[in-house]
């Protein structure tokens, strides 16, 4: 059987929407304060100077409806193995593998390509994938399209909303349509 592919999560925008009214904590969400001295802050590039806690905005019902989406779940974000400490239990997932970025972390490239994409489809190695962020370009799509063997998705989420029933409908459809297997006499 054929392995499923791969979920690559952005934290800050798709999970925790961060750039809601900063006052009024969307619908079916929770707050999570996590401390600055939490490692958190280098990572997360500066955060250090901060004096109070980082305010997280997760819903505890994105990780049952992430699970059921027929995806090998992966972390894609600058809180890197930080996300299985803070973020995943309280969106009720298990401790997921994630993207080591290491010195590609916020650096910029010249051709305008997010910092992210290059590893991300050098992680996926030709595996089907979809990428959840609020960052992605057309240069990163053309990117995808042009160095990355497998089928790709790069899914934009509005980082006032954060993930929604609609996102979630998109990336089932996206896994399901690499998982089904071609009829027979299609090359």
């Amino acid at each position: 059987m054929n392995r499923p592919p791969l979920l690559f999560l952005d934290v800050d925008g798709p999970l925790n929407p961060y750039a809601a009214q900063p006052e009024r904590r969307p619908a079916g969400y929770t707050t999570l304060r996590v401390p600055t001295d939490s490692g958190i802050s280098a990572v997360r590039g500066g955060l250090s100077t901060r004096r109070r806690p980082l305010r997280v905005w997760l819903n505890p019902e994105h990780g049952p409806a992430l699970l059921g989406l027929g995806y090998e779940l992966c972390w894609a974000t600058t809180w890197m193995a930080e996300a299985n400490r803070w973020i995943a239990p309280t969106l009720g997932l298990p401790e997921l593998p994630f993207v080591d970025f290491g010195d590609a972390l916020f650096r910029e490239r010249p051709d305008g390509v997010h910092w992210k994409t290059g590893p991300l489809v050098d992680y996926a190695a030709g595996r089907p994938f979809a990428w959840v962020d609020d960052e992605q370009s057309e240069l990163d799509r053309a990117y995808v399209a042009t160095h990355h063997e497998g089928p790709g998705l790069l899914h934009h989420v509005n980082p006032r909303l954060g993930l929604r029933e609609n996102d979630c409908h998109t990336l089932a459809d996206f896994a399901l349509a690499v998982n089904t297997p071609e009829p027979p006499g299609k090359d």
